[in-house]
């Protein structure tokens, strides 16, 4: 696949996906991420979305051109359902709510995220990767680089929303059924959307077509994220499968057939970062260090620091499911830093 077919999925406009269903790209000012998709789901009374992009203007923009080209308003829009807190997906929703009273839908379990973030915004927290979290996993050289890293600022208070769903609730919109599926990993709150009777799963970030999600990229954290991740890719098994409809990428027409190439991926990590721990690396940077990144196996020194710091706390997560399962045992240095080696037999 060229690079050009690869990304064609963000180009501006509406894609009918059938049955009343449409995806809308909304850009996003990332290098790596170019835009989010918003499904709009629609009938003869307005306008539901899965997601709701990120609350710049040009993405409010793009959202208004989209939806007039399907025939509909801002203030059409009913519901927002939100896979999960994070800003490309929950800011612009919280903004339209303001002014249009558009009733948002969030998963119970990113609470504690919501209360993470508004505390990092408020500046209560130092930092996103917080500074003791980095020293324990070795990383003091990102944090000499600037390991306390900020996300791009902030214009919008993190409110709650107005209403929190719960794992295996059934929302009713009217043309169909939704089915809410608890899916931590991405983040603790994760939530996809299925649709059994239309076979399409709105997975949010939890299933991606092109890319591997980050893990446990969370304010709140969760050292146990890739278990849940994992756990939750099984989830996808074991439901029906589905057309696959990504927050990140194009439409593509098996969750299921995704959700093997991440258990593979994930396989394939999980082997590295065991051969790293096998040959002498200790530390969960030491050992990321050792692994190549990015579906261009990118050495660690390549990666910008951002990534660096994604790839320290992932493979933080591939460590511990190692120890869950046997496989390399942990101690601590006297200065409190992480050190991994293979567990003894027996």
């Amino acid at each position: 696949m060229s690079e050009a077919d690869r990304y064609a999925w963000i180009e501006p406009g509406v894609e009918d996906l059938g049955g009343g269903v449409y995806r809308i790209p909304l850009p996003l000012p990332m290098d790596g991420l170019r835009a989010v998709n918003v499904y709009a789901i629609t009938d003869a009374g307005g306008v539901d979305l899965i997601d709701a992009g990120i609350a710049l203007v040009q993405a409010r923009e793009r959202l208004i051109v989209s939806l007039r080209q399907i025939g509909y308003e801002l203030g059409d829009i009913r519901n927002f359902f939100v896979t999960h807190s994070h800003i490309d997906h929950y800011s612009l929703a919280i903004e339209l709510r303001r002014a249009f009273h558009t009733v948002i839908h969030l998963g119970e379990q990113e609470r504690a995220n919501l209360v993470a973030t508004r505390e990092l915004v408020n500046g209560r927290r130092i930092a996103f990767f917080n500074a003791e979290g980095l020293r324990r996993l070795g990383a003091q050289d990102l944090l000499r680089e600037g390991g306390s890293h900020r996300p791009p600022p902030v214009i919008i208070d993190w409110e709650d929303p107005d209403r929190w769903i719960a794992d295996g609730v059934d929302l009713d919109l009217r043309t169909r059924t939704l089915r809410a599926v608890h899916t931590p990993g991405h983040t603790r709150g994760h939530v996809v959307f299925h649709d059994a009777a239309a076979t399409i799963m709105f997975a949010g970030d939890h299933v991606l077509p092109h890319i591997t999600p980050s893990i446990g990229f969370e304010p709140a954290g969760n050292p146990m994220a890739l278990s849940d991740y994992l756990g939750s890719l099984g989830r996808m098994l074991a439901l029906p499968d589905a057309r696959l409809l990504p927050a990140h990428g194009p439409v593509t027409a098996s969750t299921h057939d995704r959700v093997h190439e991440l258990l593979a991926h994930h396989d394939v990590r999980l082997a590295e970062t065991l051969s790293a721990v096998q040959a002498g690396h200790a530390t969960p940077y030491d050992v990321a260090r050792a692994i190549k990144w990015t579906r261009r196996h990118q050495a660690f020194g390549d990666l910008d620091l951002f990534s660096q710091l994604l790839a320290v706390n992932e493979t933080a997560a591939h460590l511990e499911v190692l120890a869950a399962r046997g496989e390399v045992a942990r101690s601590a240095s006297a200065d409190g830093i992480d050190l991994w080696e293979v567990a003894p037999i027996g």
